[in-house]
């Protein structure tokens, strides 16, 4: 597999991007709406990407060329990826958001690993994930969906994480109280 100038194949960046994925699936943990259409999941999902590399400092992309050029009879251009990061500390990182498994987004995903970046892959649905092929690394993010009575097609929603731990409540103790015996007297005037 050759590398990007300077960086190394995408064998030898595993453990930076098991890293990476696991950070970006943390920050996608957090992400949740209601009714919204497949394209609006999708833009959420991205822009939920965006400010996650916008935060580390890095340079980021919206719809970069990739390596890969389309098939023809256009492939005198290139595919696009969803996000394109730079970083200052190591390789390239890659990020393409899909609610289905395309063949395609694979094939653009190992071209993108075969040149040197960290190659992830954000999918979204009911939670019937296929894994990528490897070095593809795959950050899942699951939604509920339904029909819209309003016309709309399908819509998604996602609730925050059930398994999340309930929040610290006040560390102060509560005191005894005495007994107050019911109904409670009319206030005075």
């Amino acid at each position: 597999m050759p590398g990007c100038a300077g960086y190394p194949a995408a064998v030898a960046v595993g453990e930076d991007g098991e890293r990476l994925a696991a950070s970006l699936a943390g920050v996608i943990d957090t992400v949740t709406f209601a009714d919204l259409t497949t394209d609006e999941v999708t833009a959420r999902l991205i822009d939920t990407v965006v400010g996650w590399a916008t935060a580390r400092g890095w340079r980021v992309y919206r719809r970069a060329s990739s390596v890969l050029p389309l098939p023809p009879p256009m492939s005198a251009q290139q595919s696009l990826l969803d996000v394109a990061c730079a970083r200052p500390d190591g390789p390239p990182v890659v990020v393409e958001v899909d609610h289905g498994t395309r063949r395609r987004t694979w094939e653009k995903l190992l071209a993108e690993a075969d040149a040197g970046r960290i190659p992830l892959w954000v999918r979204w649905g009911a939670g019937r994930f296929t894994a990528p092929p490897a070095p593809i690394l795959m950050v899942t993010c699951e939604v509920s969906s339904r029909t819209d009575p309003t016309g709309r097609g399908r819509v998604h929603s996602r609730s925050p994480r059930a398994d999340m731990p309930p929040p610290t409540h006040s560390a102060a103790r509560v005191e005894t109280v005495a007994a107050v015996e019911l109904p409670l007297p009319p206030p005075r005037a």
